[in-house]
């Protein structure tokens, strides 16, 4: 039996959004709802971390950067063609 990739999951548009929970305080920004395969979200992953100057992960099709850099993600996002919200506060 071989495994199949499961086909990536998201509707297209970015949500970019700041959260804290479960982090001990720490704020991170993800951005989730990619259609991308693994291979192009780490590559963007990478991008967006050199970009805010930050560490980060990609964990189950979100991307996270360590801090809080939503805008420095969106332009960057929108820079790259994709259609891009704010999500949560």
């Amino acid at each position: 039996m071989c495994k199949q990739a499961a086909a990536p999951s998201g509707d297209g548009v970015a949500r970019v959004r700041r959260e804290t929970k479960g982090r001990k305080g720490k704020g991170v920004t993800t951005i989730a709802g990619l259609a991308l395969e693994p291979l192009a979200l780490a590559q963007l992953g990478k991008a967006l971390k050199a970009q805010c100057g930050s560490g980060g992960t990609v964990k189950d099709g979100v991307i996270e950067i360590q801090g809080d850099h939503v805008e420095k993600v969106m332009t960057h996002l929108k820079q790259q063609g994709f259609s891009v919200k704010k999500s949560g506060g």
